[in-house]
């Protein structure tokens, strides 16, 4: 348990205390009360606005709520003061003891440091990456991999059972031309001079193997034939050949999924069928015609053309959707609603990792989950800006094996799997990123990938010299550490806390910019020993002092492992 979360305990019995006295109304609502670092460190080493909060319905005054909380703060053990700022917020400081135990906690709990139960084992379905089955990953697929799976690493951190779920949508008229391009690669294989590759169809280098593969398999059967007699063959094959490239590729940035969801298969299985039935009988869905589109001038010729309405204006829609065509056949929102409908029967949150460009979708596809479950499942939806890249500032020219895009694989190859997700994390998902090649490598404080795995590195050369001085930190007097070093510990002490509010509002970056701030504070702490040779971690002749310093660096460098495995990049150990 975090000191935050230890102390947000003793306040809540603070305030059973004084509602049993009578001082406080019984079962006030404390969901918006908390126990966090104050904005300034100055101020003290934790803050409460529970005065603030729960004053007004306590019908109080919140100094005077604050005077009677802080009483019994004070009389809590580890606290040095409690102080009363401006109209009752309360600061909280801390005696040096308290780091001093922290620092035992880190080593003791190790790589379980940060690790929490507040998710108690409810289900999380994560639904990334999802793309179209018709080529190879590119880097604007890369940042929604990295993001989803750091996420999952994250909810699985904090005690939820996570699923990791592709979505793979191969019932499409995208799928139709990918099937049609691979006959034009098959032919190919067996000789044919195909020429240029004709307008609508995919051009990528990335289905030459594909076509070399069927033309094994089928020989000449298919030259010549109508489209209709190998079209459902070739399109099954070609799906079954680009997930397994992009399996690979995701591979390679060490992306897992547990799970894969055919569009196709769902509706074979007569899944938006019943999830229409499920919005029917509660009156949710009519027939009927969507008024004029703004788009079209009303003075133009327009029809009014009936079809099958879900009533998502019920949930805060702009207008109801349509689940079927006039055709009769499913639009993609009636399928994706039955997609949806058949995650939520096994888990009790959603989480959809989408493209910017899918922004448009969210309030229809939230409404169908509210209405479909009744409310009993939530859906949140994290919207991932695209990726820029770029070579010492100049865009970067584009793949001839995809066609018309730089492949994820192409990038991990040249950078490493760490360079990227590590990137991918350093910015909100949703703001535009810059992926410059000769930055993400380059040593310098700027590239907050190499400054944090300095930092790791560092500590780790700083762990071997020690082993060869025969330096031991398991017994070292922590009370030799001064106020500086125990500063690193406190910040240190936020790491539990981070990963909590990480995983709770679904922001992994948050993990990324938590590492980089202690990092920075290590490499300050190390900088000083620059100028005084006493101030150094490891002091010839000074084997007290160096153990203490030995066991705050081991600490930090603990810390910094754990976040970075949650990221899912690799601490190094030495940097070349």
């Amino acid at each position: 348990m975090s000191i935050f979360a230890t102390f947000t305990d003793h306040l809540n019995r603070l305030l059973d205390e004084l509602a049993a006295a009578g001082s406080l109304p019984p079962e006030l609502p404390r969901g918006n009360v908390t126990v966090e670092p104050p904005r300034d460190a100055s101020h003290g080493d934790l803050a409460t606005n529970a005065a603030m909060v729960l004053a007004k319905p306590a019908g109080t005054n919140p100094r005077a709520l604050a005077g009677l909380l802080t009483a019994g703060l004070e009389k809590l053990p580890g606290v040095k003061a409690v102080e009363i700022a401006g109209p009752g917020f309360i600061n909280i400081r801390l005696t040096d003891d308290v780091w001093r135990e922290e620092l035992r906690r880190i080593a003791a709990e190790g790589r379980n440091y940060g690790l929490s139960k507040i998710g108690a084992g409810e289900r999380v379905n994560v639904e990334y990456v999802s793309t179209n089955p018709t080529g190879p990953m590119h880097m604007g697929h890369c940042r929604g991999a990295v993001v989803g799976d750091a996420l999952a690493r994250l909810l699985e951190a904090v005690g939820f059972d996570v699923t990791k779920e592709y979505y793979v949508n191969d019932a499409g008229g995208q799928v139709d031309v990918l099937a049609r391009s691979a006959h034009l690669r098959y032919r190919e294989a067996l000789g044919e001079n195909i020429g240029e590759i004709p307008e609508g169809l995919y051009p990528g280098d990335y289905l030459k193997p594909v076509g070399t593969l069927l033309a094994a398999e089928y020989g000449s059967q298919w030259v010549g034939k109508p489209e209709a007699e190998w079209l459902s063959a070739f399109r099954e094959r070609s799906v079954a050949a680009m997930m397994e490239l992009i399996r690979h590729d995701l591979g390679l940035l060490g992306v897992h999924h547990d799970k894969f969801s055919s569009e196709a298969e769902l509706q074979a299985s007569g899944a938006p069928d019943r999830a229409l039935d499920t919005l029917r009988a509660k009156g949710l869905v009519y027939e009927g015609a969507l008024e004029r589109p703004k788009s079209i001038d009303e003075h133009d010729a327009w029809e009014p053309v009936e079809l099958t309405l879900f009533r998502s204006t019920q949930y805060g829609d702009d207008q109801d959707r349509p689940m079927k065509k006039s055709d009769g056949s499913w639009t993609y929102f009636g399928a994706d609603a039955a997609y949806h409908l058949q995650k939520a029967e096994s888990a009790d949150h959603l989480v959809n990792i989408w493209g910017a460009d899918h922004s448009g979708t969210v309030k229809r596809i939230k409404a169908a989950v509210t209405a479909l479950t009744d409310g009993r499942v939530d859906l949140d939806v994290k919207l991932v800006q695209m990726v820029q890249l770029l070579r010492a500032g100049e865009p970067v020219k584009m793949s001839k094996r995809a066609g018309n895009f730089v492949t994820l694989a192409d990038v991990v190859r040249e950078v490493g799997k760490d360079v990227v997700r590590f990137i991918m994390l350093t910015k909100r998902a949703d703001t535009p990123l810059d992926f410059d090649f000769a930055k993400v490598v380059e040593a310098s404080k700027d590239n907050p990938v190499f400054y944090v795995q300095y930092a790791h590195a560092r500590i780790a050369s700083l762990k071997r010299k020690a082993a060869e001085a025969g330096l031991d930190a398991s017994a070292a007097d922590l009370g030799l550490l001064d106020a500086e070093e125990l500063g690193l510990v406190r910040l240190a002490s936020h790491y539990p806390r981070v990963v909590e509010s990480a995983a709770l509002a679904h922001e992994p970056h948050r993990i990324a910019f938590y590492l980089y701030d202690l990092a920075a504070a290590f490499h300050a702490l190390w900088n000083r020993g620059n100028d005084d040779p006493g101030r150094r971690f490891l002091i010839e002749g000074e084997p007290g002092l160096s153990a203490a310093r030995l066991a705050l660096a081991d600490a930090i460098q603990r810390v910094i492992g754990n976040g970075l495995d949650l990221m899912g990049v690799e601490p190094a150990e030495e940097l070349r």
